[in-house]
């Protein structure tokens, strides 16, 4: 029933945001002709602890991952993101386009591509990065069981952590979020999160 769902709610999305994707994709190539139109990053973790290629508009300068890693000039920029949880409240790399669709979410839609492929679901965990993972759980390690039940499940487009503050909590308390969902996933749960879901978009509370 929840794919089921996830593919009938995917479709619907698709139509209703295709304008906004369109016009998402012209403003971006615009600032920035020579970058991609989705974010050139690394694969993320699924189910199971699968990789699959996550489908997200990009919102920063191109190639500003690798950068972050390798460019001398934002060492300390990388100490900060790694210290908050692999997020940063104030990261020079956002462009002025990605600014705006951080707000309200917008760079999140293209991953209706992924619920179709059966990589995610409307509904469940963060999608995480492998390495962020792997250090976060040596900075909390009693969380190790927590990302097991995570990976239980397909992680989602939204979920219990994306209405409730989003980047304004910290991992451990991330993670028992997503193990809980995990845990208790049932289809009363997930309409209660998508009730809330629009409400966050455009407050655009805790993103970053």
């Amino acid at each position: 029933m929840k794919r089921t769902l996830d593919i009938f709610y995917a479709v619907i999305l698709g139509i209703v945001f295709g304008p906004a994707c369109l016009l998402t994709a012209i403003a971006i190539k615009l600032e920035s002709p020579d970058g991609p139109v989705f974010a050139d990053i690394p694969n993320r973790v699924g189910k199971n602890g699968k990789l699959f290629k996550l489908f997200k508009f990009r919102s920063m300068i191109p190639n500003a991952r690798a950068l972050l890693k390798t460019d001398p000039k934002l060492k300390k920029l990388f100490e900060e993101y790694k210290k908050n949880s692999f997020k940063l409240n104030d990261d020079p790399r956002v462009t002025r386009v990605g600014k705006f669709i951080r707000k309200y979410s917008i760079d999140e839609v293209p991953q209706i591509f992924n619920i179709l492929r059966g990589e995610m679901s409307l509904i469940g965990p963060r999608p995480y990065f492998a390495d962020e993972l792997d250090y976060q759980q040596k900075k909390y390690p009693l969380t190790q069981e927590l990302v097991k039940s995570a990976l239980s499940v397909r992680p989602g487009i939204t979920g219990q952590w994306q209405v409730s503050g989003r980047s304004e909590i910290n991992f451990d308390k991330r993670i028992d979020m997503d193990a809980h969902y995990a845990e208790n996933m049932n289809l009363w749960y997930d309409l209660k999160i998508l009730l809330k879901t629009p409400f966050v978009m455009l407050s655009g509370k805790g993103a970053v």
